[in-house]
């Protein structure tokens, strides 16, 4: 089946229906907060990340007060996100840099956040997208799964899932397509066991009849 720009474009429509009013599960209250929760979200559910960030934050909430938590403490307080030793060293040294080089707030410029330690392009994205309001698509495992089964965009690396989105969703709506991606991977195509018959892209799935 060959998805072309008008079967994408319908792809998106029905999206855009569904998940319309969806948005981060992540919960936050300032651009440091989401930076936070977006690092320890890697290979752990938003549910935990939120069980995890409420009884941090209310301890440290900002650069400064993370630093004088000390690192030993930091990893105690994450330990059950998973991976906890390095992201609690990434959040560590990304608040040291926050407080040394931009007045302890997070930097809107794209590349800025990229110099972040444990800053990919996701996390950029993400930050960019949510706090700061631009356009952006961030590719995690729920996006990347749903384009490359949708031939919505096809890719090896979440980079070139990214390319190929921006190409096949205006810019005007990355933003937003990124949570009903996301969502829908959640929800419908998850990744072992997919529920194709409720999937309301079903008839234009490419995928649809090769993973039931």
């Amino acid at each position: 089946m060959r998805v072309t720009k008008k079967i994408k474009a319908e792809m998106i429509e029905r999206l855009e229906s569904v998940y319309h009013d969806t948005k981060s599960a992540l919960e936050f209250s300032n651009p440091f907060e989401l930076l936070v929760a977006v690092i320890l979200s890697a290979q752990c559910t938003d549910v935990r990340v939120n069980i995890t960030t409420r009884r941090l934050f209310k301890k440290a909430d900002t650069p400064a007060k993370i630093l004088n938590m000390g690192i030993v403490k930091l990893e105690e307080e994450i330990h059950d996100c998973g991976l906890f030793h390095n992201k609690a060293k990434n959040i560590f040294n990304t608040c040291e840099k926050l407080c040394n080089e931009y007045k302890g707030q997070v930097p809107k410029n794209y590349e800025d956040l990229l110099s972040l330690p444990g800053v990919g392009r996701k996390t950029a994205n993400v930050v960019s997208s949510i706090a700061f309001n631009r356009p952006a698509i961030a590719v995690d495992t729920h996006v990347f799964r749903v384009s490359n089964r949708l031939k919505l965009a096809e890719g090896t690396t979440p980079a070139e899932v990214e390319k190929g989105l921006q190409k096949a969703i205006p810019k005007e709506k990355w933003s937003k397509a990124h949570h009903w991606l996301i969502w829908h991977g959640r929800k419908i195509c998850k990744a072992r066991h997919p529920l194709c018959q409720q999937c309301p892209l079903n008839d234009l799935c490419p995928s649809a009849s090769l993973v039931n």
